[in-house]
Order: structure tokens, then C-alpha cells, then sequence
């Protein structure tokens, strides 16, 4: 593999024959593959026993986020499929929740230390910090199996080794077969630490769903709606997974806290709040190039110019969000990184962030952060060629949207 990679099949990706006999077998699964919300209800009690899914206001989001996808997307054979486990395992989630609950009332009397929240766009150096800050022993944080599936099986309860982690590497092994550069924009393994969007999935209310396709009318239905209930509910989750184990302080991270700081600020009162920055321009040719790339997954061919204005707009209404919102944490529990600061000097920046978290950093935090910058030195697996032709826009464009916040937000020397 070249150390840096121009991806010249964004809009009609290529395989390998490996990689097309699964999807031609995913392909053929496809009629199975439920997208209603009756089917996936259905398929979910029989799998897991359970029928109680708890609170049922979730199904009018569900009913929406399902006509948003099958309306406005042009889903393959691969994607129905891969789209129907992702939404069955989300109401499997709800109903293992509903039932640990109901088998462990006294989860919902646990108090939440205030958690460590990083706030980032994609592309800022935030899975990096993630991951750098959980190293230590001082957080609780969700590795990529357990976001998936926060909770077990009844059947599966005390197994060794958790069959959950070995079902995350299965399909990691295919997005490393069908995406082989996708570890060159975001490593993903089955222990890597993994975002709570995850978690906020399970409530059918997030912007993780944009992810998976150009669905603007699930957007509009996102943002149209006030998220306190369903924060209310990822804090929920986190009791719950408290009570299965681990360290007694979270660390979070999502790019959706961008433009939900009162909400978290609400239901997170007191938390830390760690919010990364660099240059838009960069971000964003980035992030819809990530986007463009993942698309292979659902689509046989890929829009790529329309994904590329979809994610310029997007992050401009995130970066609104920020700037109007950003005074309102306390600068005593809240912290500005800027991305060449970061990369000029990750344990320090590390360090920085325990100390407005009010946590002392132990020899056993720096040794454990020391061991995994030397495991994971950046772009270790060669790097991408990003070019803003590739996804039709134009830097000089993006540099004059985005400069009341390159204004506010970055030195001069990071601006574009």
C-alpha cells in the first residue's frame, strides 16, 4: 500500500472478487432484510424473547428515519441488508435495556459522576483524543463491540469470551475487505474506543443516520426536535452499563454535541467539555470524502458532488450552532484545542484536558498514554489524498463560509 492514496472510484467504487462474492450473497439476503417497522419489531422479539421495548415514543422517529431512507436513498442488495441489521440490533438494544431495568430497578438510582464530553467536527483530531485520554485508568469508556451492543443476551450473560466482541470483528473484517482504505481516515478495531452516537441511535433521534445516505428529510426531522428526552435516554443507557462495570467517570465524544451544548449541558450538568478545532476547509473536504468512500457500502453508485455540498452545508449549520452556543459552559470546565496545538503535542494536550477535568494524572495515566502514542503514531497505515475537486467543491468557497468561525476559533496561522 503507497503511503498516500488518491481513491480515483469515489463515485463508481470497484472490489475485489472476494469482496463481491459477500455482497452478492448480502444481495440475495436482501428480501429478507425487513426496512418496516412492523418486520423489525417482529424480528427482534424473536430473537431476543423479549417483547416489552419499554416507552413506545420512539416508533413515530422510527416510522419517520425509515421513510426518509426508503424515500431518499438508493439503497443496493448490500445496503438493505446492512441497514436492517444496523435498525434490528438498535430495537434488540431497547429491549435488553427495558428488561435490565425491569430485573435491576435500583440502575436508575445511580449517580453519574459528570462525564468528560469531547466535542468535535470529524476530522479534528477527536478519535484520537478519545482514544489517547482512555488509555488511563480514569475513565469508563465504550469500546466498538459494546456501542454496538451495550448489552447482553440473556443467554449470553457471564460467556467468555463475550460472543458480542467476536460479532464486531466479523464485521469489521468485511469493511476492511469491501473499504481497505478506510484505516487510512479512521482506524477501527473491535476494542478502539467508540462514540455514544451509538447509543443515542437506540432511541431512533440522532444525526448518525445521515451517515448512511443523503436523507435531508431526516434532518429536518432531527433538528426540528428538542433532544433533551433523548440525552435523558443515552444517560439511561450509561446507569445501565455503570451497572454491568467499569471506571467510575465517562468519557464521551460525538460531533453531534456541536450543536446540542444546552441539551448537553442539561442533562450532563457540570460536565467537562473538550472542543476541538481546525480549519473547516480541511474538515470538510475530508469528512465528504470519508463519506463518498463509505457510501460503497449501500450504493452501486455514489453521488459524490451532492454528498460534498450535502456535508459543506451540514458542518456550516454545526459550526452556527457552536459559535452562538459556545458561551453558554463555563470556561472553568471547558476547553478550546486547536488541531496543530494537538499535533504538535498529544500528551500535553492530554495532560491539559485531566486538569480542567479536575483529574490528577498518575505515573500509571502518563505511562498508559506514553504506550499508546507508541502503538499508534498517525497515518501509520499510509494516508489519503484529499482534494476538494474530488467531491465538487472549492476551497476558496469554503474559506468565505466559513470565516466568522475561522475567525473566532482559530489562530492565524491555522486559517486557511
Amino acid at each position: 500500500m503507497t503511503d498516500r492514496v488518491h481513491l480515483e472510484d469515489l463515485a463508481r467504487p470497484q472490489f475485489t472478487d472476494e469482496a463481491n462474492g459477500i455482497r452478492e450473497a448480502m444481495t440475495a439476503m436482501a428480501p429478507q432484510a425487513p426496512l418496516t417497522s412492523a418486520g423489525l419489531h417482529e424480528l427482534a422479539a424473536e430473537q431476543t424473547g423479549l417483547t416489552d421495548f419499554g416507552p413506545r415514543d420512539y416508533e413515530e422517529r422510527l416510522a419517520a428515519l425509515l421513510a426518509a431512507i426508503t424515500e431518499g436513498s438508493e439503497l443496493n442488495g448490500t445496503g438493505r441488508v446492512s441497514l436492517s441489521a444496523q435498525l434490528l440490533q438498535m430495537l434488540k438494544n431497547r429491549l435488553l435495556l427495558t428488561d435490565l431495568l425491569r430485573l435491576h430497578p435500583e440502575i436508575q438510582d445511580i449517580d453519574l459522576v459528570p462525564p468528560v464530553v469531547i466535542a468535535g467536527l470529524p476530522r479534528t483530531g477527536t478519535t484520537h483524543l478519545h482514544n489517547l485520554l482512555a488509555a488511563g485508568p480514569a475513565f469508563r469508556s465504550l469500546p466498538y463491540w459494546e456501542s454496538l451492543e451495550p448489552f447482553p443476551l440473556p443467554a449470553e450473560i457471564g460467556t467468555e469470551p463475550d460472543p458480542r466482541r467476536a460479532r464486531a470483528e466479523q464485521g469489521l473484517w468485511f469493511v476492511d475487505l469491501a473499504m481497505p482504505y478506510f484505516k487510512l481516515m479512521h482506524e477501527m478495531t473491535a476494542d478502539h474506543v467508540h462514540e455514544e452516537i451509538q447509543l443515542l441511535a437506540n432511541d431512533f433521534s440522532t444525526m448518525f443516520f445521515e451517515t448512511l445516505g443523503e436523507i435531508p428529510a431526516w434532518r429536518d426531522y432531527y433538528l426540528d426536535h428538542d433532544q433533551t428526552p433523548h440525552y435523558s435516554y443515552l444517560r439511561t443507557q450509561l446507569r445501565a452499563l455503570q451497572h454491568l462495570g467499569g471506571a467510575r467517570r465517562w468519557l464521551l465524544k460525538s460531533p453531534q454535541h456541536l450543536e446540542q451544548l444546552p441539551v448537553l449541558n442539561a442533562v450532563f450538568p457540570d460536565a467537562t467539555v473538550v472542543i476541538t478545532h481546525r480549519d473547516p476547509a480541511e474538515v470538510v473536504v475530508s469528512m465528504a470524502t470519508m463519506i463518498a468512500y463509505t457510501a460503497r457500502m449501500h450504493r452501486d453508485e455514489v453521488p459524490v458532488e451532492q454528498i460534498g455540498r450535502y456535508w459543506r452545508d451540514r458542518i456550516a449549520l454545526m459550526l452556527d450552532s457552536l459559535i452562538r452556543d459556545r458561551d453558554r459552559l463555563p470556561s472553568g470546565r471547558s476547553l478550546d484545542i486547536r488541531f496543530g496545538e494537538f499535533m504538535a503535542d498529544d500528551l500535553a494536550t492530554a495532560v491539559r484536558c485531566y486538569e480542567v477535568a479536575n483529574e490528577t494524572v498518575t505515573q500509571d495515566h502518563l505511562a498508559a498514554m506514553e504506550t499508546y502514542l507508541a502503538t499508534h503514531q498517525r497515518d501509520r497505515h499510509g494516508s489519503i489524498d484529499y482534494r476538494a475537486e474530488d467531491v465538487g467543491l472549492d476551497r476558496d468557497d469554503l474559506a468565505d463560509r466559513f470565516a466568522a468561525y475561522t475567525e473566532r476559533f482559530l489562530s492565524p496561522a491555522e486559517a486557511p
